[in-house]
């Protein structure tokens, strides 16, 4: 009698074990996004103090958005070029390359711009503000600035969030246009369509509040997601170089990861009418 007690005992250990080992990932990210939400109600807290000192924000903006134009501009003009390839080569079988500027201009606004430019923006500025961020808590700044009585979500965390969130949209447009930019140097210049048409079609296809406007939308939402993604993971980092350089991989990831989870959703209630 013992021994089968004994080992239902065991049975009932190793299965309790077994569903610990299960479960703990999952309460471990429920605890995380808990933590996140604290996180970003700390910043918009502590935000009003950080935008009164614009300097702080336009710094980050510089940091985050005027040194990701050039990787933007190059990205943008070359996709919308191979667009335009791809794009010119299907309309043709259908006789309708004409209507190749409606094609460039409709997936650029609306899908590519804001997903590919929130894309390269994440492993650009977001892995680099993960990284500043990490790197200062390692050397101890975070906690320096504290002792100083000094808020380091006000004066490190609050300034970089605003930086990526006001920098997204931007640069978002800036790829849209290079893009289509791309897509008349190729359609016009090397084909030899009809330039008037090209332009033409594109201004009349193009509506501004469904198309333009929704894309500006979805470039917001993706810099708000890419910059508390970014704060998070740097201020969440352990102090060493090993976390350090696993809290920047999370954040591309991450950001990666929600960019086209974000992207599925505001686009099934944006163009599908849901």
């Amino acid at each position: 009698m013992p021994a089968i007690w004994d080992w239902s005992l065991a049975v009932l250990n190793y299965l309790f074990n077994a569903i610990s080992k299960f479960g703990r990932p999952f309460s471990n990210i429920i605890i995380k996004l808990g933590f996140a939400c604290r996180f970003m109600l700390a910043i918009l807290r502590h935000s009003p103090t950080s935008l009164l000192r614009f300097q702080l924000t336009m710094r980050e903006i510089w940091f985050a958005g005027v040194l990701s134009v050039l990787i933007i501009a190059v990205s943008g003009l070359f996709v919308g070029m191979v667009l335009a390839l791809q794009g010119f080569d299907t309309l043709q079988r259908f006789g309708a390359t004409e209507s190749l500027g409606i094609l460039v201009a409709l997936s650029l606004v609306r899908e590519l711009g804001p997903v590919v430019g929130a894309l390269l923006f994440a492993s650009r500025a977001g892995s680099a503000i993960t990284a500043e961020i990490g790197l200062m808590k390692a050397t101890e700044q975070l906690a320096a600035m504290e002792m100083m009585a000094v808020n380091p979500i006000a004066r490190v965390v609050a300034p970089r969030f605003w930086g990526g969130v006001i920098s997204m949209p931007l640069l978002a447009a800036m790829f849209s246009a290079m893009g289509i930019f791309g897509g008349y140097l190729i359609g016009v210049k090397l084909l030899g369509l009809d330039e008037g048409a090209f332009w033409s079609q594109m201004q009349s296809a193009v509506d501004f509040r469904q198309d333009v406007i929704n894309g500006v939308i979805k470039s917001v939402v993706f810099g708000i997601a890419i910059s508390l993604i970014a704060v998070f993971e740097g201020y969440d980092a352990p102090p060493t170089a090993e976390g350090v350089s696993g809290a920047t991989t999370r954040t591309v990831v991450t950001s990666s990861l929600v960019i086209l989870a974000l992207d599925f959703v505001l686009t099934a209630f944006m163009f599908r009418g849901i």
